[in-house]
């Protein structure tokens, strides 16, 4: 495949007509001035920065705990590759880079603490209190548990921007699994309709993929760096195994910690290259002229080629047979999982147990509304900080705080 480059279209913007164009937004919820240094995709991207729940991904398990090693990716890190290679992505093909970045830092606001572990035990104790979904509780955060305006609950981010949250990994209607959508989707979709039944614009579909591209590498440079699998253990790979035998017959005297490097950086080349190009196909063959026909093609229009759609798998497969229950990891995540179960369990039970501000809106032991502030209060917590409330909750150190 030809290097892709840099494109110029003849608009103004010098965007791609089929981009979201940033002063042709459906606006907020809440109307407010615009801001006379940004596009208002620009300081929804910054309110995403400067929110409390994105500063807490810091210490929030990617794969694994923080206080396994520096080196490893977190939640936070993971966002920052993410939103790079979404930006660079989007550029080539003629996007809005900025709307693009917002949807790569936000996508994972929602998750719990201790990783995809935290998020299925989370789920498991608000079965009868409504369920929990990291994608809803994504929303949940940025439209109404945030709390730093004076005027209004939440970061009041624009439409485009809620639309991606929400939708960027398709259509919620009908669900995708057969499921009921969660509630906070609901109710906020009843005030701001974010036509869930309808693909979103095309950097949402860039910023899903991008954390494929970032999640998928990031995975095997943690890996080898933990020990769980080796280089040899890649070389029967599709792709992967051609790229490291690759590098290693390019340099061959490096060591391996540097040809490592050198085959990730040739991977998330060769799956940007991969994605630009497909998409620019999809996009011709559809024949989309607006953003508006972008959502109403039906379909993906962001998308790998068959024959790498078949690489990623046999690495997905790969990843999650040799590292995401290897059995370090699982110890970790088994511990993880009693931690979010015992908390739950304190907290439901008896709910004056939790700050002033989470108790004065529980509503009692056991009920909806307090498995709703219990689900937000747990969701929010870092990994440390889950720790440390278990420890004072279970613990046998007589300081209560």
């Amino acid at each position: 495949m030809a290097r892709p480059s840099v494109t110029e279209f003849d608009t103004p913007d010098g965007l791609a007509p089929y981009a979201t164009k940033a002063f042709e937004t459906r606006g907020r919820l809440y109307p407010e001035p615009e801001s006379r240094t940004r596009t208002p995709l620009q300081r929804d991207r910054d309110r995403i920065i400067h929110s409390g729940a994105f500063r807490r991904l810091k210490h929030k398990t990617q794969v694994f705990v923080y206080h396994e090693g520096d080196y490893y990716r977190t939640r936070l890190t993971h966002s920052l590759e993410v939103a790079q290679i979404a930006r660079s992505i989007s550029r080539v093909l003629g996007l809005d880079e900025d709307l693009a970045e917002a949807l790569a830092l936000a996508h994972d606001l929602g998750h719990t603490c201790f990783g995809h572990a935290g998020e299925d035990a989370l789920a498991e104790c608000m079965t009868p209190y409504g369920g929990f979904d990291h994608n809803a509780h994504a929303i949940r955060l940025v439209t109404k548990l945030e709390a730093r305006y004076a005027a209004f609950d939440g970061l009041n981010l624009t439409w485009e921007t809620l639309e991606g949250i929400a939708k960027h990994n398709g259509p919620l209607v009908p669900h995708p699994k057969g499921h009921e959508l969660p509630e906070a989707i609901v109710e906020y979709n009843a005030i701001h309709d974010l036509e869930l039944g309808t693909y979103a614009g095309l950097e949402a579909q860039v910023a899903a993929l991008s954390d494929d591209i970032a999640y998928n590498n990031h995975d095997i440079d943690d890996g080898l760096r933990a020990g769980l699998f080796t280089v040899e253990d890649l070389l029967a790979l599709p792709m992967v195994g051609d790229v490291f035998r690759r590098v290693e017959e390019r340099w061959p005297t490096v060591d391996r910690t540097r040809q490592a490097h050198e085959a990730i950086r040739d991977l998330i080349g060769l799956m940007i290259e991969d994605l630009i190009g497909e998409t620019t196909r999809r996009i011709k063959a559809a024949g989309v002229a607006s953003a508006a026909e972008v959502r109403a093609c039906g379909k993906p229009l962001a998308a790998f080629t068959p024959e790498m759609e078949r690489s990623l798998k046999t690495l997905k497969e790969f990843l999650f047979v040799n590292m995401y229950r290897h059995w370090k990891v699982m110890r970790m995540t088994g511990k993880a999982r009693r931690v979010v179960h015992d908390l739950f369990a304190a907290f439901i039970d008896e709910p004056r147990l939790m700050p002033d501000e989470w108790r004065a809106i529980a509503d009692g032991p056991k009920t909806a509304r307090s498995g709703r502030v219990v689900s937000d209060y747990i969701a929010g917590m870092t990994d440390r900080f889950a720790f440390i409330e278990h420890k004072r909750l279970f613990g046998l150190d007589p300081d209560p705080l």
